[in-house]
C-alpha cells in the first residue's frame, strides 16, 4: 500500500485500528537541523507500507482511510496489484530489521541478478533466508540479495560457510546447450 508523505499517520492507524500485520522498511540517516546533526529513523522507500491481509480486509480498511492507495505494477498482461509472497516478505523483513551494518537497499535495476546464484542461508542470524548470491558494487565481498520484484532489493554480507547453493544457473545452461547440440 502507499500513503504519500503520510507514513507516520498510516503506521499509527494500522497499529491502533487495523488488525493487520504491516511493515515499513526504515533506516537511519543523519540530518542537519539548525546546525545540529540528528540521527533519524526514516522510511527507506517513501510512501510504501507492506500490509498482510486479504483483499476484502484491505478494501474495507481503505473505505475508512482513503489516503492509503494500492501499489500497482505494470506488466505485459496489464496492471496488477503488487503482491509479495509470504516467504519472500519474511526473508526481506528478517534482513531489514537486523542490526547488521552491511545491510544495503537497492532498486532492482541497480543489480545484475542474472549473474547470481540462488542460495539459502543455513545457520546464524539469517537462518532460512533465501536470495541471490551476487557481487554488489561498492562491497568487497559477495552479498545475499533478497528481491521484491518491481520495487526494491536488500542485501547483506554473510559468511560463505553459512550458504547453501540451491541451484547454479551456469550448469543448467551448459546442460541445456549439450542437449540442444546432441539433437542436431
Amino acid at each position: 500500500m502507499s500513503a504519500y508523505k503520510q507514513e507516520a499517520l498510516a503506521e499509527k492507524i494500522l497499529s491502533t485500528v487495523g488488525n493487520m500485520e504491516f511493515f515499513i522498511a526504515k533506516h537511519y540517516i543523519v540530518k542537519m537541523f539548525h546546525g545540529v546533526k540528528r540521527k533519524m529513523l526514516v522510511p527507506y522507500i517513501p510512501s510504501i507500507i507492506f500490509v498482510r491481509a486479504s483483499q476484502m480486509e484491505l478494501l474495507e480498511f481503505k473505505k475508512n482511510y482513503n489516503f492509503i492507495k494500492f501499489v500497482l505494477c505494470h506488466h505485459r498482461t496489464g496492471v496488477e496489484y503488487l503482491i509479495v509472497p509470504d516467504n519472500q516478505m519474511n526473508d526481506f523483513i528478517k534482513v531489514a530489521t537486523s542490526e547488521c551494518d552491511s545491510v544495503k537497499y537497492f532498486s532492482p535495476s541497480e543489480l545484475n541478478i542474472a549473474k547470481g546464484t540462488k542460495v539459502k542461508v543455513i545457520g546464524g542470524q539469517f537462518d532460512g533466508v533465501e536470495g541471490m548470491f551476487v557481487k554488489v558494487k561498492g562491497c568487497r565481498s559477495r552479498q545475499v540479495v533478497v528481491i521484491i520484484p518491481d520495487l526494491m532489493a536488500i542485501s547483506v554480507e554473510i559468511n560463505p560457510d553459512l550458504i547453501e547453493v540451491k541451484e547454479n544457473p551456469k550448469k543448467e545452461k551448459t546442460a541445456k546447450a549439450r542437449v540442444k547440440n546432441s539433437c542436431l
